[in-house]
């Protein structure tokens, strides 16, 4: 039975907005899933870190994949654009969030769902909400309640 998984992507090195799109792309060709809607793209400010602004999305699949299949297929999106991890919050030439699977909670060694920082991050909620304006986050509520404690996190949409 298909599940409904969200993905965050995100860049900041190289042609951030060509990195974003090429992800889209991927996404759409993945096997086994099926790209249902992309947000706009918005750009924001580095948070925790310095470099370059970000350009982010939010994709919406539905997919047959496990959760760590979805999330192995993601870092193999990011390796084919040069992800590297030098240390926590490194800039980057992309980056791929599971931030939902369904309304599953996971947590392994390797995965956390749903994305443990995902309700304060602006660049994440308010591309999320444009896909599901009602969306409730598992364990933590409504999205759309935690807008106003992002409002002051510098998100252009564009």
């Amino acid at each position: 039975m298909p599940v409904t998984a969200f993905i965050g992507i995100g860049a900041n090195l190289g042609d951030a907005r060509a990195n974003v799109l090429d992800a889209v792309e991927r996404l759409r060709k993945l096997p086994g899933a099926t790209l249902e809607a992309v947000s706009a793209l918005y750009r924001t400010a580095p948070i925790d870190s310095s470099g370059d602004d970000y350009i982010n999305a939010v994709a919406r699949l539905s997919t047959g994949l496990p959760a760590q299949a979805l999330l192995q297929a993601l870092f193999e999106i990011e390796q084919a654009h040069g992800r590297e991890r030098p240390y926590f919050n490194a800039p980057r030439t992309l980056d791929l969030d599971l931030l939902l699977y369904g309304d599953e909670r996971i947590a392994t060694p390797s995965l956390i769902v749903p994305h443990p920082r995902m309700h304060l991050r602006a660049f994440v909620l308010m591309p999320l909400l444009e896909l599901a304006p009602d969306m409730v986050l598992p364990g933590l509520g409504r999205a759309a309640d935690f807008a106003p404690s992002v409002s002051e996190q510098g998100i252009i949409r564009l």
